[in-house]
């Protein structure tokens, strides 16, 4: 493992931890409303991801985001993951980050949808055998949980959409991001004006910790995202693809064994199918890759 190498698969454990880690974060902050900790997630974001751009000097793709072509489709993922953000706070607090790990497992079998909807992939058989196994857990937790699970499908399809945009946006990750919080931070600031003026307002919670905690919303939001980008770049597709799985694997455990949220017979069911179909979708991916080298080493060598 060469040092760039090496670089990339610590990023990305860092990237994949803090996610996964992330429902500590919220719950500690249980005591501030949804909407009050998203806003300040938003604001708090703004300072950070300019300290990062200043630090790489990276202000022209900066100016590139602000040209309409980009800006236009900036404002949709922005608010995307915004919504993302939201349901998620929401979920935690109200004990449903099982239903919340659940939405990050199924979210690589989406994007593979999206690649043949959109993008004319053709799905192999393996990949089609892997989408129908995680279909049948849905149906299962579904059944667990009384309801369709919602929250799940809302993160996958937010988060999935947000990603198919971003792809479509040839600009810096960190510009990206910045002009994405910038769009929302007029409405989050306009939240926090009115909950400021509210009788009981307890805008920054209650002082002290809680000052520093919501502070840290800025760093926690962007550090992962970068060390994310920084790990993209220097992994292969299959090593980020097989990684992208630790975060909802911590949150699911932190869930079941920290939250003590219900986890039954029907509830591992459920999730036996999803990871049997993770199982099957990144053997499949890993094979494919390993194919594909062997074919462009064949091809020079002729």
């Amino acid at each position: 493992m060469n040092t760039e190498t090496r670089l990339g698969f610590f990023a990305g454990l860092g990237a994949y931890f803090i996610w996964g880690s992330l429902p500590l974060y919220i719950r500690l902050m249980k005591h501030i409303s949804a909407p009050d900790l998203l806003a300040h997630r938003v604001v708090w974001s703004i300072p950070t991801a300019l300290i990062f751009i200043a630090l790489a000097a990276n202000w022209r793709d900066v100016r590139t985001a602000l040209k309409w072509d980009k800006l236009k489709w900036l404002a949709v993922s922005g608010a995307l993951i915004g919504a993302n953000w939201g349901c998620y706070i929401w979920a935690v607090n109200a004990d449903r980050t099982v239903e919340a790990s659940l939405g990050y497992y199924i979210n690589p079998l989406v994007n593979v949808l999206f690649g043949m909807i959109f993008f004319s992939e053709r799905l192999r058989i393996a990949q089609w055998i892997a989408v129908g196994i995680a279909t049948i857990g849905v149906g299962i937790m579904t059944i667990a949980f009384g309801h369709i699970p919602w929250v799940a499908l809302f993160l996958c399809m937010t988060f999935a959409v947000y990603s198919l945009i971003r792809k479509q946006v040839a600009i810096d990750s960190r510009a990206g991001f910045l002009m994405e919080v910038l769009l929302l931070a007029p409405l989050a600031l306009a939240w926090l004006i009115w909950v400021s003026r509210q009788a009981d307002a307890h805008v920054f919670g209650e002082g002290g910790w809680d000052i520093a905690l919501l502070l840290a919303a800025g760093p926690i939001t962007s550090i992962p995202l970068i060390l994310f980008a920084l790990s993209a770049r220097r992994l292969k597709l299959s090593t980020v693809g097989m990684m992208q799985y630790i975060g909802p694997t911590i949150q699911f455990l932190i869930a079941v064994l920290i939250f003590r949220e219900p986890f039954g017979w029907t509830h591992a069911a459920a999730f036996g199918f999803i990871w049997t179909a993770l199982a099957i979708f990144t053997a499949d991916s890993v094979m494919g890759d390993a194919k594909a080298r062997r074919l462009a080493r064949a091809a020079r060598v002729s």
